[in-house]
């Protein structure tokens, strides 16, 4: 497991639409090369930032996406997976767990007092993956989200 690089990029977007198939918003895909390079790599303030698992001679089979929601409650930041995938004929063989320890590692170093990720209600698979690192399903708070259309109607209404 490394920091992702630029000559990354068009791996990382392949395990990207590789997620978005799984997670099922496909359709609604917007990332290109352009814009990983542009938003992560690009910017003196990274807007991501990202792990990827080499697998042996195979290259990259894997990658975990955060970013840091800099100030929370806690009065330090918190470390934000967005993504974590591992190729499917990869999977079982530790990769994500990888992943997971090398974000727990720059969460320590960051200071962050937190991670934090969603996980689909379907994804048994990867609630049950996420329960044996120890993590557990927050039973208090509730994800809410505007899309677009939501935000203009919001922003409008007088």
């Amino acid at each position: 497991v490394r920091p992702a690089q630029v000559a990354d990029v068009p791996t990382l977007l392949q395990l990207m639409r590789s997620l978005a198939e799984f997670e099922q918003y496909a359709r609604d895909f917007a990332v290109t090369e352009e814009i990983l390079l542009r938003q992560g790599f690009e910017r003196p303030d990274p807007h991501f930032h990202a792990l990827v698992a080499e697998h042996d001679d195979q290259g990259v089979q894997g990658m975990l996406v955060y970013y840091f929601v800099p100030f929370t409650f806690r009065a330090h930041p918190t470390l934000y997976v967005k993504e974590l995938f591992v190729n499917d004929v990869w999977r079982s063989h530790g990769l994500g767990q990888m992943l997971m320890r090398a974000a727990a590692r720059v969460a320590l170093v960051e200071g962050c007092a937190m991670m934090r990720w969603q996980v689909a209600r379907w994804n048994a698979d990867g609630a049950r993956f996420y329960e044996r690192l120890g993590a557990v399903a927050d039973d208090v708070w509730v994800d809410y989200g505007l899309d677009v259309g939501a935000i203009s109607a919001l922003a409008l209404r007088k």
